[in-house]
């Protein structure tokens, strides 16, 4: 089963924020096994003004194209250039390495307890 870190906050989209500042933000464990083999990451570019509930960006792997949803409305400070050059990290560490950029939050979107994201996706909270 797809672990979910007590650590962090979800969105129903399954990215998951932080709370660091800037807050970094990453796609969950439960949607990189969802989507198996992750092939491509497009990401918001720094600078960028993304926004709660909107599209900032994708996730294709072979089985599919997903999009990616802002967690938080915010300007991007960075993107993690090594999960762009080797979106395998997606699937090998979404928690860690895999994380795909930073932000610097003005306004948070409705987040999930590890709890609540557990419940409703399934997974194990550590």
């Amino acid at each position: 089963m797809s672990k979910v870190l007590s650590t962090l906050r979800y969105s129903a989209e399954h990215e998951w924020v932080d709370g660091s500042t800037p807050t970094k933000v990453g796609i969950t464990q439960v949607a990189a096994d969802a989507l198996g083999d992750v092939v491509y990451v497009d990401l918001p570019e720094a600078g960028a003004t993304i926004t709660a509930g909107e599209t900032c960006g994708e996730v294709e792997s072979t089985k599919s194209v997903s999009d990616l949803y802002a967690p938080v409305t915010g300007t991007v400070v960075e993107i993690n250039q090594e999960a762009v050059d080797n979106p395998a990290l997606l699937n090998e560490d979404p928690y860690g390495n895999g994380w795909l950029f930073t932000v610097e939050v003005s306004e948070e979107g409705p987040l999930l307890s590890a709890a609540d994201y557990a419940s409703a996706n399934g997974g194990d909270v550590e």
